[in-house]
């Protein structure tokens, strides 16, 4: 695959991934559980079709993804869910800015257990987008919207813990163990809708929209980016993936008409100038690691 194709690639899934916040305003009874199950339902049988389309037939053993893709399947429920979240609780561009600290706490999380060296231009990044988070996190406890604002933070640890997993454990390809996610997902969204009492069987144009959100957007996003990051460097996803964090707050304001505070704009732009710095920094070298991208 030549470099231009997988630029488009990666493109095109962070455009996918972009409709997420508008989609699930859409959504007009159902609860994070209920979308959490339904999403995950419409994920799983896509990526699984992809898997066997690039293996010939044959899914990979369960051991090979091995106890590291199963701790990262377990991130991957906390990041979804806690997406969905924050998209329901707070206002879109909040949520996808927060979104955009994954990279950063990825590098801690490396730091700490996997002793990752991390780089002088990193650790400075990663103070200049504590400010921009602790910003919107502030306006957020303005607004009343905190509950949502920490939602977008345990999404974005959630993806950087499927990240470190995925590091541990030297896997290649992240397809399975974000099918693993899926299932565990629904694993976890049933039982928290049986002790909650909350209903799985929602209207069913909320469970259209949850299952297009799992097979046209979430999953054909992952099958799209996972192709394209073959021959683009991580700091050059990393930059390509700030398509998303702009569309996504676009999309809800041309449609619905939603905006955001003057806070989280000043905060998001600062955390969005840091993920850019670290990734320019990034671009003159090619660092070690798996690349990975936050879909909402």
């Amino acid at each position: 695959m030549h470099y231009t194709t997988g630029v488009k690639l990666v493109l095109l899934a962070a455009l996918l991934w972009s409709l997420n916040g508008l989609l699930i305003r859409q959504i007009s009874e159902a609860g994070t559980w209920a979308v959490l199950f339904w999403r995950s339902a419409g994920m799983v049988p896509v990526l699984v079709a992809v898997i066997l389309w690039r293996s010939g037939g044959k899914l990979p053993p369960v051991t090979r993804i091995g106890w590291s893709g199963a701790i990262g399947g377990l991130g991957l429920v906390l990041a979804f869910g806690g997406a969905i979240f924050a998209f329901q609780a707070t206002t879109v561009a909040n949520a996808v800015f927060l979104f955009s600290a994954s990279p950063f706490l990825a590098a801690l999380l490396g730091w700490l257990i996997l002793h990752e060296t991390v780089r002088h231009a990193t650790w400075a990044a990663i103070a200049l987008a504590g400010i921009g988070m602790f910003l919107m996190v502030r306006e957020g406890l303005a607004a009343g919207a905190m509950a949502g604002n920490l939602a977008a933070l345990t999404s974005a640890l959630g993806f950087a813990g499927f990240t470190i997993a995925l590091r541990w454990g030297r896997l290649s390809d992240m397809l399975p163990a974000v099918v693993l996610g899926g299932l565990f997902s629904m694993a976890a969204a049933a039982l928290a809708l049986g002790v909650t009492g909350q209903p799985l069987w929602v209207p069913s144009r909320d469970i259209a929209i949850a299952l297009a959100m799992g097979a046209g957007i979430l999953a054909s996003g992952m099958a799209l980016y996972t192709a394209g990051s073959r021959v683009i460097p991580a700091a050059e996803l990393t930059l390509l993936s700030m398509v998303e964090v702009l569309l996504a707050p676009l999309w809800v304001f041309v449609v619905l008409g939603e905006t955001a505070s003057a806070g989280t704009w000043v905060g998001g732009a600062v955390l969005l100038a840091a993920v850019a710095l670290n990734a320019l920094s990034g671009a003159r070298r090619r660092p070690p690691g798996l690349p990975v991208d936050q879909p909402g």
